[in-house]
């Protein structure tokens, strides 16, 4: 068990939604038996044309060009991070690294991360951990989600986290349990849509506001089975095509389409969280979606008076997410568990990740 009470690191994630790296320095310190955060130097690396067309298209690629991505993108990263620690001259404990998922099938025993970690070490000369995921899956997990502990030791505060980035999810305590699972679809149904209009994504939630409500559409996409599965439960780039079934069975106006999607969204997160039975739930909104306009508009009017979303900085819209991992990290570092069973439905509660250079 490493003792140490305070540790900087470099988080990164790469999200399903393909917007670029996030790479955010922070410093945890423990205290009193309490964690805190500082969140300093951070910025999103932008893809290259090549490896972003890769990484979006990595489920489709061969065994060989999908290891030969993985040992590339590693090395991108190490240099991304080699250059950003240069840049604010940092001094570094370790890189946690999400990496980019590739698939995403617990009930098949698999979740793939890419983003080698050896490539990812030697690239950057530094400490890595990797691979946050597989461990919990082989319990039986979902390994997913991983951001809930960080929500419980970083924004125990806050009674609702969501996320809204490729996918939407949550994380509460209910009856001193912390509670998690992925809701809905997000970022990854909202990009493809804006696409058809020449958008890489519906800046402020513009092209949404223009469209109109298809109501058959907003019915069927309710009734989608995974909204019927009760307990831990994640979604996957994979489980896009039970939307993309019903949205594009018939031609609709992308706008339509969009304005449709928002307010299902709305209703699902609604459906997922319940109000405190006495005062104001506060509500951490993070993630990409926390900036479209539009939405933020509906679900404040879905969620009505009983809960508050509390503002917070851009900074940790942003990068909230690769915060976190930096802090699974620390606790892989520290042998402590850093997935929780009853969020991801393993049998126990563990400690992922692989580590590099140590």
């Amino acid at each position: 068990m490493d003792p140490r009470s305070s540790y900087k690191m470099i988080g990164l994630m790469s999200g399903t939604s393909g917007d670029g790296l996030d790479i955010a320095y922070c410093d945890f310190h423990f205290d009193n038996g309490k964690w805190s955060y500082d969140l300093h130097e951070h910025e999103t690396i932008g893809f290259s044309e090549s490896i972003g067309k890769l990484l979006m298209g990595a489920h489709e690629l061969s065994a060989l060009e999908l290891s030969v991505l993985d040992v590339t993108f590693g090395k991108w990263m190490g240099e991304q991070v080699r250059f950003f620690v240069g840049k604010h001259g940092l001094n570094i404990d370790a890189v946690a690294s999400h990496g980019h998922t590739v698939f995403h099938q617990p009930d098949k025993g698999l979740s793939l991360q890419i983003g080698n970690g050896w490539a990812l070490h030697k690239s950057c000369g530094l400490p890595v951990i990797n691979d946050f995921r597989m461990l919990d899956v082989q319990l039986g997990g979902q390994g997913a989600p991983l951001v809930p502990i960080g929500d419980r030791l970083l924004f125990g505060d806050f009674d609702y986290c969501i996320n809204l980035g490729g996918i939407a999810n949550v994380s509460m305590e209910y009856a001193g349990i912390r509670l998690a699972f992925d809701i809905c679809p997000f970022n990854l149904l909202l990009n493809h849509f804006a696409g058809l209009k020449g958008k890489a994504f519906d800046e402020d939630g513009f092209l949404a506001r223009s469209g109109k409500l298809i109501p058959d559409i907003l019915e069927q996409l309710n009734q989608v089975r995974y909204y019927d599965i009760q307990g831990s439960k994640s979604l996957g780039r994979e489980d896009m095509d039970q939307f993309l079934d019903i949205l594009e069975e018939n031609p609709r106006k992308p706008e339509d389409i969009l304005h449709t999607l928002l307010h299902h969204y709305a209703f699902q997160i609604k459906s997922s969280i319940k109000p405190l039975e006495k005062g104001i739930a506060k509500v951490l909104i993070t993630g990409g979606g926390a900036f479209n306009l539009y939405f933020m508009e509906i679900l404040a009017s879905a969620l009505g008076s009983s809960f508050k979303i509390v503002p917070v900085s851009k900074s940790l819209i942003n990068y909230k997410e690769a915060l976190i991992f930096a802090f699974l990290g620390v606790l892989r570092l520290r042998g402590e568990n850093n997935c929780l069973y009853t969020v991801t439905g393993a049998s126990r509660d563990n400690c992922g990740g692989v580590v590099y250079g140590l």
